[in-house]
């Protein structure tokens, strides 16, 4: 039951960022292109051999892809200042924007959530969330 339930869940979260992802009204961005875009923002920084370590492509292919997204305006090179010939990968403003209609979902669940629960359901759902965050990263 736990497992269908999450998974449900899971999914809904999926399908609702699925469908903004599609509706931003930007065919500028395939949506290949839109999930290496959004990868660079959930990791932080990273720089191209990072990037192309983490979704298991060639250092080549991953120069491609991110060269195609800094001329579409929502990446940019940054060079380290720890080392000169490293860059860091950033995203623009163009690409946050667009990410933020994914915000207004979260909101109204969040609404709901203040609605549907007591506070002491809240603070549960809220101690329970941060442990499986921490089992994530483990």
């Amino acid at each position: 039951m736990l497992e269908k339930e999450f998974e449900k869940l899971y999914l809904k979260f999926r399908l609702n960022y699925i469908k903004k992802l599609f509706s931003i009204g930007n065919e500028s961005l395939t949506p290949t292109e839109a999930y290496c875009v959004e990868a660079i923002f959930l990791l932080n920084r990273p720089t191209i051999n990072e990037f192309a370590e983490y979704i298991h492509i060639s250092q080549p292919n991953a120069t491609y892809r991110i060269n195609n997204l800094i001329k579409k305006g929502y990446v940019r090179k940054i060079m380290s200042k720890d080392d000169r010939r490293e860059y860091h990968l950033e995203v623009t403003d163009e690409f946050l924007k667009d990410y933020g209609i994914n915000a207004s979902f979260n909101a109204k669940l969040m609404e709901g959530i203040r609605e549907q629960f007591s506070k002491d359901e809240i603070e549960l759902l809220e101690t329970m969330i941060q442990r499986i965050n921490n089992i994530i990263k483990a």
